[in-house]
């Protein structure tokens, strides 16, 4: 197998990759508060697979990681007392089995002992850390722009609301929640306003995503093309040979 045959796997492996992150940005299109994602791409070089004579390493294509685009969504109005949506820079902070997560998901909930949580059960965090708790039969609930949380007159918490400098060490983890994966510690954001009665749309724009989709295909096609042609080419050189000799 030639040099040009393994670079070309390389950029197919790549390709295939980002086919499944486009897959996925598409598939989360209407996911509340999803952000979409894209592949960074770099160059390695490395042993060649045969000396041509040419002293310089050849370069592969290899994943460099997933970026993610944490644009804020446009929000849009369910009614729901328990809806929140962000306006600004900042997550939700939920507690979890495995520690402290963060979403821009607001679609929050009661369980059976009144404490605010997110679809999946999980306790959402409120100012300093503590759950908050509400009794139904005590009436509406109020969340201000600040996260203050009322029911009548009764003031029951604070939404906690928290920014990071680096949005870098994010990291999915499903249910719509990402983790810290580094020393730094979130900030409150105080500037930040919630929506009562509003969610996050995903950020994703599906025609944009499917001309990737379109572009990343095409460019599979083409390479699997190349290294076609470039088996060819060997194979033929092998039979002159053979017939040479």
């Amino acid at each position: 197998m030639d040099n040009a045959v393994y670079v070309g796997l390389s950029r197919q492996m790549v390709l295939r990759r980002e086919l499944d992150l486009i897959a996925n940005n598409v598939a989360n299109a209407n996911t509340v508060g999803f952000k979409v994602e894209s592949l960074l791409a770099r160059t390695e070089p490395g042993a060649p697979a045969s000396n041509d004579g040419a002293p310089r390493p050849v370069k592969f294509v290899l994943d460099g990681g997933v970026a993610r685009d944490f644009t804020q969504g446009g929000l849009f109005s369910t009614g729901s007392d328990l809806d929140v949506g962000i306006e600004g820079d900042g997550f939700f902070e939920v507690a979890t089995d495995e520690g402290p997560r963060y979403t821009r998901d607001g679609r929050f909930t009661l369980d059976e002992l009144g404490r605010i949580t997110t679809q999946a059960g999980d306790p959402v965090a409120g100012e300093g850390g503590g759950e908050i708790i509400i009794n139904p039969e005590n009436g509406a609930v109020t969340i201000g722009p600040d996260g203050t949380i009322s029911q009548g007159e009764n003031l029951l918490g604070r939404i906690a609301v928290m920014r990071f400098d680096d949005l870098s060490v994010l990291q999915k983890m499903g249910d719509n929640l990402l983790s810290n994966t580094s020393n730094q510690q979130p900030q409150a954001a105080p500037d930040v306003r919630v929506r009562q009665g509003m969610l996050e749309n995903s950020n994703v724009k599906p025609i944009l995503e499917i001309t990737r989709l379109i572009e990343v295909t095409r460019a599979y096609e083409s390479i699997t093309r190349m290294m076609e042609s470039s088996s060819d080419l060997s194979r033929r050189a092998v039979e002159r040979m053979g017939r040479a000799n």
